[in-house]
């Protein structure tokens, strides 16, 4: 296995997802988005995710993706590794914004299993092989086929990670014995993809999260990803179990980025909770299951 150390440099060992925010007109607000980046990373984070799902990225402009990533490097750059969510459904649409991406300077690609399509696993690999070889940037493939309709195949895994550009792996599949063959039998730098799996999969020999809920617990994670590091699994459990509740109000009652923008908005953090169609903000039942969960963690936001 290649030294972790090294691998943590590549994208960092805690990554948020990073929001997309709006006005309240629903324009992308790249000041708050500046702001929200540079607080990530005051509070923890080595590296962010911009536009990835999170960052509602399939309803976003290629301008505003570019706009997003220029306005994160300018607030956080040489901070944090800014790693650009370029991965869509069209690999020659794929490769274009990913070599825009690489011009304005990020530090690395997060490149989604194409949605939709439902290719061949034959097909996968060649769309990642090529995304991955249209620059020198390092490239994380996210493979989450709760969204995507299929699954990247642990064989095609590790195809993949002979490829000299792809060095990273987001699992969102939550499947621990194909998880941990990928760990066993290559190099990639693996990171959760769920957040309340991030114990088992650093025990497992994980690198660290991409994390939608520590926008709003970054301490936390940041200081459960350390503990699991270093081999204190105590310490690591502990803080898994505090942050239960909040992973479940943040990710189990609405879509992730909804829920992540209103707990924001409610510790001021942004200004507003707008997202944009097809998501729509919380309802009155949605809010009260999010603020009993939070109250649950000793995060209390009365209405």
């Amino acid at each position: 296995m290649a030294d972790s150390d090294n691998r943590a440099r590549t994208f960092g060992t805690l990554l948020t997802a990073m929001v997309t925010p709006f006005t309240e007109d629903g324009e992308v607000d790249f000041d708050a988005a500046g702001k929200l980046a540079a607080k990530l990373v005051d509070d923890g984070c080595d590296g962010l995710v911009v536009t990835g799902t999170t960052g509602e990225t399939s309803t976003l402009t290629d301008e505003e993706n570019l706009g997003m990533f220029k306005a994160v490097l300018e607030a956080v750059g040489g901070r944090a590794k800014v790693i650009a969510g370029t991965g869509t459904n069209d690999t020659r649409h794929s490769v274009s914004l990913s070599r825009r991406a690489a011009d304005l300077g990020v530090d690395g690609l997060l490149l989604v299993t194409p949605y939709y399509n439902k290719p061949s696993q034959a097909g996968v690999q060649a769309h990642f092989e090529t995304v991955a070889s249209a620059t020198d940037l390092p490239v994380m493939l996210y493979d989450i086929p709760g969204r995507t309709g299929i699954a990247v195949e642990t064989d095609t895994i590790l195809r993949l990670a002979e490829h000299p550009n792809i060095a990273g792996l987001k699992d969102a599949k939550a499947d621990f014995a194909a998880v941990t063959r990928v760990l066993a039998k290559t190099d990639l730098a693996v990171y959760s993809g769920d957040d309340g799996l991030t114990l088992p999969w650093m025990a497992a020999g994980a690198l660290g999260v991409v994390s939608v809920t520590a926008h709003v617990a970054t301490a936390q994670f940041r200081a459960l990803v350390d503990a699991a590091l270093a081999g204190d699994f105590a310490t690591a459990r502990r803080i898994h179990f505090e942050l239960d509740p909040v992973i479940r109000g943040v990710m189990t009652r609405v879509q992730g980025a909804v829920a992540t923008k209103q707990v924001l908005k409610w510790q001021g953090v942004l200004p507003n909770s707008v997202v944009r169609l097809p998501l729509v903000e919380p309802g009155d039942a949605e809010l009260s299951l999010i603020r009993n969960d939070l109250a649950e963690a000793g995060m209390d936001f009365a209405a």
